[in-house]
């Protein structure tokens, strides 16, 4: 998939630029749920919107963060969206700043496990440049939450960048580690093919536990005792690693904003994902925001850019 984006262009913010929706079941919940992403205003972010419950609307925002055992939640005013680790980082490893996530139940569709199918929909659904300057949240302060021998951490950093490691007692994982720069392009590559997975020996304990009840072998990663049960094999020898790299971009999402940091992750889940973006926000010495200088000779909008954008604009406020 060649996706390819011009450094001046990420000077400003960018939605999509035409709605596309896709259909699937949701992991954990087993129920049938449509979803469509609609181009979104400027500054609004990412929001969900469960047209099932009168159009409610739910800012994809750490102020919201609910359950975050095997998914990452999020819950205002009594109402849930469940798993959305994986849509959120596709938006924000593909530097979407602004859209409408409309959902007509409470769990995100897992579809194949990984992020694949969610590149392919914001392919479809093309970028829109948008008038107003990009914002990122730079590090000034380094953050750590640290649980036994789980750890995660944030530092200063010109750009986003990610090192990560697991650990599990199987022959085919074990230790894992990579370190990257999270650039749309490398994302596309080397992150959102990769697969969430499981352990064949755990499944009945998690679906007594109510969970994965959607979970097969079309949207997950089976490990036996030494072997995988998926035909395919794996996609990557470090695919474990890789999903968790891809499930740690969706978490940071809930800051709100793209970020210049190099996050360093070891065992980490969502649990500690989420631990880490709320000790950072709620401390204002950690981080400032930031935004590039736009150059005198930046393009303008196009005529039919700047009327949707207008467009957009209006029906929002």
């Amino acid at each position: 998939m060649e996706i390819a984006f011009a450094s001046q262009e990420m000077i400003y913010q960018h939605t999509i630029a035409k709605s596309v929706e896709i259909s699937g079941i949701g992991l954990h919940s087993a129920v049938s749920v449509r979803i469509r992403l609609l181009p979104g205003t400027a500054n609004k972010g990412i929001i969900f919107r469960r047209t099932d419950l009168d159009n409610f609307e739910i800012p994809a925002s750490w102020k919201h963060i609910a359950r975050v055992s095997y998914a990452t939640s999020l819950m205002r005013k009594g109402v849930l969206i469940s798993t959305t680790e994986h849509i959120l980082s596709a938006l924000m490893a593909m530097e979407i700043d602004n859209a409408v996530i409309e959902i007509n139940s409470l769990e995100l569709p897992i579809l194949d496990g990984s992020c694949k199918p969610y590149l392919e929909l914001l392919q479809k659904a093309g970028r829109r440049r948008q008038r107003t300057p990009r914002t990122y949240l730079k590090i000034l302060r380094p953050v750590e939450v640290v649980e036994g021998a789980k750890r995660i951490a944030i530092f200063s950093a010109d750009s986003f960048r990610i090192t990560s490691s697991i650990d599990f007692p199987h022959p085919l994982v074990g230790h894992q580690s990579l370190e990257m720069e999270i650039t749309p392009e490398v994302y596309a590559r080397e992150i959102a093919p990769a697969r969430t997975f499981g352990f064949l020996d755990q499944l009945s304990q998690m679906k007594d536990m109510g969970l994965i009840r959607g979970g097969s072998l079309t949207n997950a990663v089976v490990f036996t005792h030494d072997s995988v049960m998926n035909d395919e094999g794996l996609r990557f020898s470090d695919e474990c690693c890789r999903h968790k790299v891809l499930d740690l971009i969706g978490d940071l999402a809930l800051i709100g904003y793209p970020l210049r940091a190099h996050v360093v992750a070891e065992r980490a889940g969502h649990a500690m994902h989420t631990a880490l973006v709320l000790k950072l926000v709620k401390d204002r010495s950690l981080w400032e925001l930031v935004t590039d200088e736009i150059p005198a000779a930046a393009p303008s909008l196009s005529a039919p850019e700047l009327a949707l954008e207008t467009a957009s604009q209006a029906a929002n406020s």
